[in-house]
C-alpha cells in the first residue's frame, strides 16, 4: 500500500505540536491513508523538539530531527524530504494554517496520476494591514522575477517520489522549493483551499523578514537583477546624452549658465545607480561564494528515537 509523508517545517511551535499531530492522524486514518509524520524543528528555541520526541514516544508513525541553528525554512523542508519515505511527499505548515481536511483530495489527485498537487490560496484569511502590504510586496516582486504567479502559490503541495528525487538531485545550496517545484514542470492538478487561524502562536514573518526571503529566493533563482543593472546603466546615458544636447544647444544660442543644480543631481543619481548596481552584484558573487564553499544546506544535531542514520551533518538515509 502507497505511503504518504507529510513534511512540517516548524520554528518555535512547541504548542501546535501536539494539536498538529492529533488532528493530521485522525484525518488520514479516517481515510484510511498510510502515513508518517516528519518534523523538522529548524534551531528552535523552545520546547518544539521536546514536544516531537513526546509525539514520536506516542505515535510510530511520527519522526523528526532538529537542526544545530536556524537554517531558515528552505532547509527545513528539504531536510524533511530526505529523511521522508513516501511514495507521495506533501509540504505544509506546522501551525495548520494550511488546511488538513485538503490532504485526502490531493492524495485522490495523485493516485489519478497528479505528480505535483498545488494548493493554491483561494482566500489569505485575517492578516494585519502592515503584513497584508509586505506580503503583497513580497510577491509582486517575486512574480516579476520568475515569471510565475506567486500571489495564490504556497508551500502547500504533494509531490510524487520522482518529483521528489529530483528535487534532492540538485546541487545547489540557495534553494526556493515553491519555484524549483514549478520550474521541474511535472504534471500539475491543483486545488484551492483558504487559509486557516492559528491556534495558538504568532506568525515568524515581519515585513523585513519577508524582504530578505525575497531577495535570497529572488537572487537563488532569476538573474533578472542583474539585467536591471544594464537597464540602469541605459537610463544613465540617455540622461547624460540629453543633457549633453541640452547643453550643447544652449552654449551655441548663448545662453549657457552655471549648473551647479544639475551637476549635482547628475553625480547624486548615477552615483546611486552604481551603488545599487555593485550592491546587486555583490550579492550574486556572495551567491557564488556560498555555493563554491559548498557547506551543507542544514545540519542535524538530533533525530526522535525511530530515527537512524547520519545525525550530525546533511541527513544520509
Amino acid at each position: 500500500m502507497a505511503l504518504l509523508s507529510i513534511v512540517l517545517p516548524a520554528y518555535n511551535e512547541e504548542q501546535n505540536i501536539a494539536n498538529t499531530v492529533r488532528v493530521l492522524s485522525g484525518i488520514l486514518k479516517e481515510h484510511q491513508i498510510d502515513y508518517e509524520l516528519v518534523f523538522i524543528s529548524d534551531g528552535s528555541g523552545d520546547g518544539t523538539f521536546r514536544e516531537i520526541q513526546q509525539a514520536a514516544a506516542g505515535n510510530p508513525c511520527v519522526k523528526g530531527a532538529e537542526f544545530s541553528r536556524n537554517f531558515g525554512k528552505e532547509a527545513g523542508i528539504f531536510a524533511g524530504l530526505e529523511m521522508a519515505t513516501g511514495d507521495a511527499v506533501i509540504v505544509m505548515d506546522c501551525d495548520l494554517q494550511h488546511p488538513p481536511s485538503v490532504i485526502p483530495q490531493m492524495w485522490q489527485l495523485w493516485q489519478e496520476g497528479a505528480e505535483v498537487v498545488e494548493g493554491i490560496k483561494s482566500n489569505r484569511g485575517r492578516e494585519s494591514l502592515a503584513y497584508k502590504l509586505s506580503a503583497g510586496v513580497f510577491y509582486k516582486i517575486m512574480s516579476a522575477l520568475i515569471k510565475m504567479d506567486m500571489n495564490a502559490s504556497s508551500d502547500y503541495k504533494l509531490l510524487d517520489r520522482k518529483v521528489v528525487n529530483v528535487l534532492l538531485s540538485l546541487p545547489e545550496r540557495n534553494t526556493f522549493f515553491r519555484a524549483l517545484t514549478f520550474w521541474a514542470g511535472f504534471e500539475t492538478r491543483m486545488v484551492e483551499y483558504e487559509v486557516q487561524e492559528r491556534q495558538f502562536g504568532e506568525s515568524k514573518w515581519s515585513f523585513f523578514s519577508l524582504m530578505r526571503y525575497a531577495v535570497a529566493n529572488a537572487t537563488s533563482f532569476s538573474t533578472l537583477p542583474l539585467q536591471l543593472v544594464t537597464i540602469m546603466g541605459m537610463i544613465s546615458i540617455l540622461f547624460s546624452v540629453i543633457l549633453a544636447v541640452q547643453t550643447l544647444l544652449n552654449f551655441i544660442s548663448g545662453t549657457a549658465v552655471e549648473g551647479f543644480t544639475t551637476v549635482i543631481l547628475l553625480v547624486l543619481i548615477i552615483g546611486g545607480f552604481i551603488m545599487l548596481s555593485l550592491g546587486v552584484i555583490g550579492h550574486y558573487i556572495a551567491r557564488i561564494y556560498e555555493e563554491v564553499k559548498g557547506r551543507p544546506k542544514y545540519i542535524i544535531s538530533k533525530v526522535t528515537d525511530n530515527v537512524t542514520g547520519n545525525v550530525v551533518g546533511e541527513w544520509k538515509k
